[in-house]
């Protein structure tokens, strides 16, 4: 699968749910590579903007979209990484804050530990 196949896969799923990718279509393709990238090494997607683990089950919560991906849009308009945004936050309707880590640290932690 080509970064423009994911794209078109994930866009079709996502906007009718509300998520929406970010306008820069660029930098979201960039994203859609390291996803693809995370899957071949991993086994599956996970956020490209977060340390893997390589262990399933510690990385469930980062798997893209990640479970933090509805609480990140409905408060900043956008998630984490910036993968997906409203359509508000799209036209510049709302600030393009950053947006914190909502990761647990002894999450992030273990992340960093993990040894197989």
């Amino acid at each position: 699968m080509t970064p423009e196949e994911l794209y078109e896969k994930l866009q079709r799923i996502q906007e009718p749910k509300g998520f929406f990718f970010n306008k820069d279509k660029n930098f979201v393709l960039e994203l859609m590579e390291s996803l693809l990238a995370n899957r071949e090494r991993y086994g599956y997607m996970t956020c490209p903007c977060r340390l893997a683990s390589g262990s399933r089950d510690l990385d469930k919560d980062i798997f893209c979209p990640c479970v933090y991906r509805a609480q990140d849009v409905a408060e900043y308009g956008s998630c984490y990484c910036g993968l997906y945004v409203t359509q508000d936050w799209n036209a510049g309707k709302i600030a393009h804050e950053v947006v914190p880590e909502r990761r647990d640290p002894e999450k992030l932690m273990a992340s960093l530990m993990f040894e197989e």
